[in-house]
């Protein structure tokens, strides 16, 4: 209603004295017809109400459009219409109702029909404008959605707003029909939990609601949830929900989820028009999931080459690329703030005997497993890489001194002298570790690789252990 379109009950309060004077009028009450449901409902009233005012109302729609009112006893409807179309019925009560003229009942049925016209009109903009503004702003956030998780908490949050309901609840399946995802709002923390205990990991076809939902494929919307059978424990029990609008969300690859919203405060009666929100909803739920799922999966996609391109197969360590693009990084950071960083250049020592002896997957074995020994040996942020064949790095920062350099290497050449079993068998082995330090044996990180690697083989030549660059 706006300020230029009056309510129903101004009118027929402005018109009710004149009403009483000529006809002895004791009740009125003024029904709004759903066209789309068929369903009436009063929207104004004037005195105590009846318990036949439905009925003796609903009698004019089996008369003909255009006839005259219909009287039953103290009380006559009659029809409301404008431009050949039905919006409403008044039905009065009083003792001397024959007194009204035929075009008094005219004027006040035409003042009625224009209203109940003009707020039909109105209703209509502002469920076009609220659905319009739900839709864009849920398509608009949910084209940004990184993870069908994140899309399916703002459809949750869309359909408590669109439709303005108290709570509002989402459920995920997987491919075997598992709830694998449950997110609600409008709940305490308690009560979220206790959704997630109840639900994740069961079968979402013991759900009566769901599988309402997904063999009709359109929005269920229960008046009365006490009416309607529901899963033990499922969203509507746990919620609360005294009514509730249940929305499938189909995928092009199937069902893959539900959303519901209701009050937990009583019934309510749903529109024909809540209908139409739900299933534009439900579509445009469906359509941002699965953007979302696609640039979810091209993300993943891009992570693992990016993995796979900086990282070891074998050992899943990062690569040789990789420690030169951080070993690059770490030479600037020190020296803008003037501190050191150490690099270890390691090679295994009996590493081709065990090849030769026990075969080259024993070989794979025991890399996987060095690999393994020297990255819980090493603090975060520094970096161990496998560098190829037998040979990985140990990039140290944090302003290393000398000792503390050599002293990682004496700790990774103790550690990886301790036997490690392949296939039941033991296998010792040592390592040859070169060391140099940024920015006393080189200001460049490949001439640092340089010095450390020369250390290494003097260390190599040496029968193993740690050698600092001079």
């Amino acid at each position: 209603m706006t300020k230029d379109t009056p309510s129903v009950q101004h009118v027929l309060d402005l018109m009710t004295p004149h009403l009483v004077e000529i006809s002895g009028l004791t009740a009125a009450t003024v029904f709004e017809l759903d066209s789309e449901s068929g369903l009436m409902a009063a929207t104004a009233q004037f005195g105590e109400p009846g318990r036949r005012d439905q009925m003796v109302a609903g009698k004019v729609f089996r008369a003909a459009a255009g006839g005259p009112p219909v009287v039953s006893g103290q009380q006559m409807a009659i029809r409301l219409r404008i431009g050949g179309q039905t919006v409403g019925v008044l039905l009065l009560t009083g003792d001397t109702l024959a007194e009204l003229r035929q075009d008094t009942i005219s004027t006040v049925a035409l003042h009625f029909a224009t209203t109940l016209q003009g707020l039909f009109a109105e209703k209509a903009r502002q469920f076009v404008a609220h659905t319009s503004a739900t839709i864009q702003e849920l398509f608009e956030k949910g084209m940004t959605a990184g993870s069908v998780e994140e899309a399916a908490e703002l459809l949750t949050h869309s359909c408590a707003t669109a439709f303005r309901t108290e709570h509002a609840g989402l459920h995920l399946i997987d491919n075997d029909g598992r709830i694998r995802y449950v997110y609600s709002v409008g709940c305490p923390d308690e009560i979220r939990q206790q959704l997630e205990g109840n639900l994740v990991g069961k079968s979402a076809i013991e759900s009566p609601v769901w599988r309402s939902t997904v063999e009709s494929g359109e929005p269920q919307l229960v008046n009365n949830a006490a009416t309607t059978k529901t899963r033990p424990g499922g969203m509507a029990q746990t919620l609360g929900l005294g009514s509730f609008i249940a929305m499938p969300l189909m995928s092009g690859f199937g069902p893959v989820g539900m959303v519901l919203c209701g009050d937990s405060s009583g019934a309510r009666d749903w529109s024909a028009r809540d209908r139409i929100l739900a299933q534009q909803l439900a579509a445009e739920g469906a359509l941002i999931m699965d953007s979302a799922r696609m640039r979810q999966a091209n993300r993943v996609h891009v992570e693992e080459l990016t993995r796979q391109a900086f990282h070891d197969s074998l050992t899943g360590l990062p690569n040789r690329k990789h420690l030169l693009d951080r070993g690059e990084q770490a030479v600037e950071v020190a020296m803008s703030t003037g501190t050191k960083l150490a690099l270890l250049l390691l090679d295994l020592n009996g590493f081709k005997q065990v090849n030769d002896t026990i075969g080259h997957h024993a070989g794979d074995v025991l890399l996987q497993l060095v690999g393994k020994r020297l990255d819980g040996l090493i603090r975060k942020p520094d970096l161990v890489a496998r560098l190829g064949g037998d040979e990985f790095s140990v990039l140290i920062t944090g302003d290393p001194s000398d000792e503390a350099a050599v002293q990682v290497g004496e700790r990774i050449c103790a550690r990886l002298r301790e036997p490690f079993e392949i296939d039941g068998r033991p296998v010792q082995i040592g390592a040859s570790i070169g060391v140099a330090l940024f920015p006393r044996h080189a200001t460049e990180f490949a001439a640092l690789m340089k010095d450390a690697d020369a250390s290494m083989y003097e260390a190599k030549r040496g029968g193993g252990g740690v050698h600092l660059t001079a």
